[in-house]
């Protein structure tokens, strides 16, 4: 169980012209490219580096099939904050866990969780949280496991906001996967949370085909069950997809080096990194959080989520950072029917 709680611990616990007026033609451009962003800085150099590799007239030129774009999820394209919201599904699946089997009150974690005493699960920390995800995640097949997912998300309601998780996906970025597919990108995400927990809904919510989420795993045995063949998910780390995780996953799952990667916490820097070294010119983003009214505010001293490292070396290389409190002017889709 050693490694269980290493995969815990780094997935669970708190990434000189003159100026021309604009005319009525780029006013336009500028409502129908990434229209929640603010015009700034961190927009143009998205757009900027977009027009840059996909004309052919220009030198920064990069191939359709080389132009591949990564994200981190957590926190990249959903809030990530007070725990991460796969470990909200889980908290959730125990509790009607232990409500079916009274029995598993005897255990200090689960008996806290039916009693709603957040502190004491908290108290009980990686270990408290281990016995929560492998009996959640585990001894079930990926079928089992999807179906617990999709129904979970359907209904499941983040404490802060009283909307659905899957709503709590920030609008400025689908706008920018929406921009990067229709300039020919092949988009993934590549992240530590879990590709199964991923998967039943995330294809939907970001129009990001399934085959394309990479995650972190655990280990699979093909067996038979009632004649059918069906993968049993083991209590055992198949791969820890985080920190320098992610550019083996990358290497391994996708076969070629990324030119845009946007990530918001220091285990992305590793990913960050693998795109910058690439021969083709490259963008490297960190989305920093930095709006307490309509989301969070954190970075370096977070418990979860925590931006130190990666910051240092962004304003070191010049990597595009973005401010969510000054470059978006809406954080979550439904901000668009309510403005």
């Amino acid at each position: 169980m050693k490694d269980i709680h290493l995969f815990l611990l780094l997935t669970v616990l708190f990434s000189c012209k003159e100026s021309v007026p604009a005319t009525e033609n780029t006013k336009a451009e500028i409502t129908e490219v990434l229209p929640s962003w603010k015009d700034g800085e961190s927009r143009k150099s998205i757009i900027n580096f977009v027009e840059s590799i996909t004309d052919p007239q220009k030198a920064d030129f990069v191939p359709a099939a080389d132009r591949i774009a990564t994200f981190d999820n957590d926190g990249t394209l959903w809030s990530e904050q007070p725990i991460y919201f796969q470990v909200a599904f889980a908290m959730d699946a125990a509790k009607k866990m232990v409500a079916k089997n009274p029995e598993m009150k005897k255990d200090a974690i689960f008996n806290a969780l039916a009693n709603n005493d957040m502190d004491a699960v908290l108290e009980a920390g990686v270990a408290g949280l281990g016995k929560i995800l492998v009996v959640t995640h585990t001894g079930m097949n990926t079928d089992e496991f999807n179906k617990s997912v999709g129904e979970w998300v359907k209904t499941a309601t983040h404490p802060k906001t009283g909307k659905l998780y899957k709503e709590m996906i920030f609008q400025p970025m689908l706008e920018v996967i929406n921009y990067l597919k229709a300039n020919e990108f092949s988009v993934y995400i590549v992240s530590g949370g879990g590709t199964d927990f991923m998967r039943p809904w995330a294809e939907d919510v970001y129009g990001i085909p399934r085959d394309n989420i990479i995650g972190s795993t655990y280990a699979l045995e093909y067996v038979m069950e009632n004649d059918e063949p069906v993968l049993k998910i083991l209590p055992e780390v198949g791969f820890n997809d985080d920190k320098e995780g992610k550019p083996m996953a990358i290497h391994q799952y996708i076969g070629r080096k990324p030119i845009v990667a946007f990530g918001n916490s220091d285990g992305d820097l590793q990913m960050l990194k693998w795109t910058d070294s690439n021969s083709h010119p490259s963008l490297q983003v960190y989305v920093r959080h930095t709006d307490e009214a309509r989301e969070w505010k954190y970075d370096r001293e977070s418990h979860i989520g925590q931006l130190d490292k990666g910051l240092d070396e962004a304003e070191a290389k010049g990597w595009t950072i973005v401010d969510m409190k000054n470059d978006w002017e809406v954080i979550y889709p439904y901000e668009m029917k309510n403005p």
